[in-house]
């Protein structure tokens, strides 16, 4: 072979080996994976927010509020802070200022059982607070508790001129909130148990009207509470919207709805409820009032000649000048 082709082979050969080695290379840098420095990211501290709207008066539950994390920049030394805060010791506080979803809860924003003006903040707008004596029969035996509705039930004797009084009682008013129960505005708790006591007085969320017809019903008869179901408002409030008594705009947001509809369901109801009376429990009780006697009717020992007692069964009243006589029918 001549020897001018074959250095030229020679050099031909060296560059291809070298090239396709660099081929190789490159194409075995570009799919190794890169190694990428980790970001760590910071997480700032847990705060405790509010899960839902709490508008003023609401009594903190556990699922009120709940904790969430805060950017570190953002903490302020009024939050409560994860780790820190107790939150079972915020159970049965009262909301003081309004607050949004989301937003972080203050130390100022809370209401204590006990503390100054407590009661005042756990009341509605417009919301007035009134007592109502009870007792172990009257207040179901002491299984109401702050936070709970009830209806109140009045009892009494209706008189009259004509035998036996009117026994009867009736729902005058009801979806009542329970704020207190004697001087106490908390579920006391012992092993994750309720303790259930004995009180004397119930404190009851009403409006004006309804604390003035409390007074009067007091002077009437006996108060007695009725423990309302908590699924009970939800199916009242679901027969007012079908009916009408509840109007919500067609043009309202899913937010305006539901204040409409949290305000309707919060509601005191003091229209004219369920009744019954003596005869619907015994057949030998009155079903109405009983009658007033004639003015100028002689008292029961003088009703028949010669101040006998009362007849019994159909009279008919005889009356001669001022004396007024009744003889049963069928007596001559």
């Amino acid at each position: 072979m001549d020897r001018k082709k074959l250095v030229l082979l020679l050099g031909a050969l060296v560059i291809a080996i070298g090239t396709a080695l660099a081929a190789r290379s490159m194409f075995a840098g570009a799919a190794a994976p890169q190694a990428e420095a980790a970001v760590a990211v910071k997480q700032g501290p847990k705060v405790l927010v509010a899960q839902r709207s709490l508008p003023v008066g609401t009594i903190i539950t556990a699922d009120s509020v709940g904790f969430q994390a805060w950017p570190e920049e953002m903490v302020q030394d009024a939050y409560f802070l994860d780790g820190e805060a107790d939150i079972s010791k915020l159970l049965g506080t009262v909301v003081r200022n309004p607050m949004t979803a989301g937003e972080p809860v203050t130390q100022g924003a809370l209401v204590s059982p006990g503390d100054r003006g407590f009661l005042a903040a756990a009341l509605g707008p417009g919301m007035r607070a009134v007592t109502v004596p009870v007792s172990a029969m009257t207040g179901v035996a002491g299984f109401v508790f702050p936070g709970d509705r009830v209806d109140i039930v009045l009892t009494q004797s209706v008189g009259g001129g004509e035998g036996e009084p009117l026994k009867t009682s009736e729902t005058v008013l009801s979806n009542l909130r329970v704020l207190a129960t004697d001087q106490s505005a908390t579920t006391e708790k012992v092993d994750g148990k309720t303790v259930v006591r004995a009180f004397r007085t119930v404190t009851l969320e009403v409006t004006p009207r309804i604390a003035e017809k409390i007074a009067v019903a007091q002077t009437i008869g006996t108060l007695s509470l009725s423990l309302r179901s908590i699924a009970d408002n939800q199916s009242e409030l679901d027969r007012a919207v079908a009916s009408g008594d509840v109007k919500i705009p067609d043009n309202a947001t899913p937010e305006e709805e539901e204040k409409l509809l949290a305000r309707a369901i919060a509601s005191p109801n003091d229209r004219a409820g369920t009744f019954v009376t003596g005869g619907d429990v015994s057949r030998f009780q009155r079903r109405t009032v009983p009658r007033e006697a004639p003015a100028n009717a002689a008292p029961p020992s003088m009703g028949t000649p010669g101040g006998s007692a009362r007849p019994t069964g159909p009279v008919v009243r005889i009356t001669r000048g001022k004396d007024t006589v009744e003889v049963p029918v069928g007596k001559n």
